[in-house]
Order: C-alpha cells, then structure tokens, then sequence
C-alpha cells in the first residue's frame, strides 16, 4: 500500500472515530446512566433541598390539595412548604424516585409488547409506607393512622409504550457498540498510518474536539428544554432536575476534552524533544575528514 493511500486511509478512520466519540459517549450515558434506578435516586436525591425544587413541589401539591379540598391555597402551600424541609419528606421523594423509575424501566424492559398494553402505573404505597415509618420514628402526632392505600398513579400513557420500547432498545445496543466502533476505527486509523504520531495527534485532537461538542450540546439542550416550559415559575425546578440528570454527561465531556488535549500535547511534545535531541546530536558529531589525496607516482625513465 503507498504511503498515500495510507494517509487517506487513517484521515477517514480518524475521522470517523472522532464522529463516533460525542455519540457514544451519549448512548452510553442513555443506556447505562439514565436506566440505572440507583443511579437515578441518587443523582435526584440532592434536589429534595433544592430550593426551585421545594417551591414547585409546594405549589404543585398545594394547589392539588386545594382544589380537592376547597381550602386556602397560600396556607396549604405553606404547610407543604415547610413539610419539604424535614427529614420525611426526602424520604418520601427517595422513595417516590426509585417507584416511578422501578415502573418506567420494567415497562420499556417488558419484551412483551402487545395491543393490550396498559398504562405504566406506580403504587403509592411505595412511597406512603416508608413516609409513615419515618414520621412515626420522628414522633410526629398522629403519623401512625395514616392509612396505607394502594392508589396507582399514571405515568406514561399506553400509546406511548412501543415507541419507547423501541428507543430504549436502540439505545441499549448504542450504548455499548458505538463507543467500541470508536476505539476500534481509531485503533485502525493509526495502525494504518504512515506517520503514526501525527496520527496520534490527530486522534487525540479530535476526541477533544468531540468532548467540546458534546458539551455545547448539553447546554443548547438544557436551554431549549427549558424554553418549551409553559410554566416560567417552574423553570428553575426544571433547570435543577436537567443538571442532576446531565451530571455524568458534563463531566465525561469535560474529561475527553483535557484527555484528547494532554494526549496532542504530550504527543507533540516527544516528538519535538526527540528532534531537538536528534539535532543536537548531529551537531555534535565531529564532521568526517576528508582522505588525503594519493601521492603522485613518478614514471621510471
């Protein structure tokens, strides 16, 4: 193979892999991140304090109540207010995190997809019974009459179920094979080479470059999730939960960014020490001495 043919074929390697790094890191994150339940409760379970967060849950719940009841909005929304801040109630949000994401993920999971689908639901026994134990503990009057009903609340709606299906399928198969297609093209893009350091650098490069893109694409995406919100008094809440979710995939971002950039670095820099030492001992070198000339030889008479 000539040495052109070479070149050309590592730039398209390279420059697939690279293509291929902010995607799969992305899958991954999907696949492995987002469908993890202890992953999910505990990224979520920071919020319980946020601020935002505690203020959307209190008038959402409040104005609930209110309607249900007929009673003051402004005091029940106090009171839920000041419930958010105990001990119970991070509980309760813990609890009631880890049932609804239990429910979603045995849905998209169920390889039994069919017409007669029902809504993905989840028991609020799950939640109501550690909130019970937890107030009862914390001696609050009356906490152990509260009843224990199993009361189902929807999440997803049935039509829903088999394009989620579909997608969380597909994201299970990128997760993992897009970021091996990655290593394995970038392995072959620099064994192909004919200049493996330049091809080094390049890769390295473009994996920064890829981390820069996915981390300019977290934050268009966080700014136009929140720009279809209808409720701008909720978008605060909204922000929070999209950082506690993003968490991991900003991070991996920023880690193949000074990855990709102290590989081209520590690449350029060998190879500039290695020509500065090759220079340096060429110029040490003494310069060869030239032979004499041979005698003349004189002919006999």
């Amino acid at each position: 193979m000539s040495r052109s043919l070479r070149t050309a074929l590592s730039a398209v390697l390279i420059a697939l892999s690279c293509l291929l790094v902010p995607l799969g890191t992305l899958a991954a994150w999907a696949a492995y991140g987002l469908t993890d339940t202890r992953s999910y409760v505990t990224a979520m379970a920071p919020l319980a304090s946020d601020p935002a967060v505690r203020d959307a849950v209190a008038d959402t719940v409040g104005d609930g109540v209110a309607r249900e009841s007929g009673m003051s909005p402004l005091f029940l929304r106090d009171a839920v207010r000041s419930f958010t801040a105990t001990h119970a109630y991070r509980t309760a949000w813990d609890a009631g995190n880890e049932a609804a994401h239990t429910a979603v993920m045995r849905a998209l999971t169920d390889d039994r997809p069919g017409p007669d689908d029902a809504p993905v639901t989840v028991d609020l026994a799950a939640v109501t019974t550690p909130l019970k134990h937890q107030m009862t503990l914390d001696h609050v009057p009356f906490a152990e009459r509260i009843p224990i009903e199993h009361t189902r609340v929807a999440l997803l709606p049935p039509d829903d179920l088999a394009t989620l299906r579909k997608g969380y399928h597909v994201l299970d198969v990128a997760g993992f094979w897009l970021p091996f297609a990655a290593v394995v093209l970038a392995t072959g893009g620099i064994a192909v080479a004919a200049c493996r350091r330049r091809a080094i650098t390049a890769t390295a490069l473009g994996t920064a470059l890829g981390g820069a893109f996915l981390g300019l694409a977290v934050a268009i995406g966080r700014r136009l999730t929140l720009a279809d919100l209808p409720d701008e008094a909720h978008r605060p809440a909204a922000a929070a939960v999209y950082d506690a979710l993003t968490t991991t995939l900003r991070s991996a971002a920023w880690l193949l960014l000074a990855l990709g950039l102290t590989v081209a670095g520590a690449t350029w820099l060998t190879g500039y020490l290695r020509a500065a030492r090759l220079l340096r001992l060429r110029r040490a070198s003494p310069a060869p001495v030239a032979a004499p000339p041979p005698e003349p030889t004189r002919a006999r008479a």
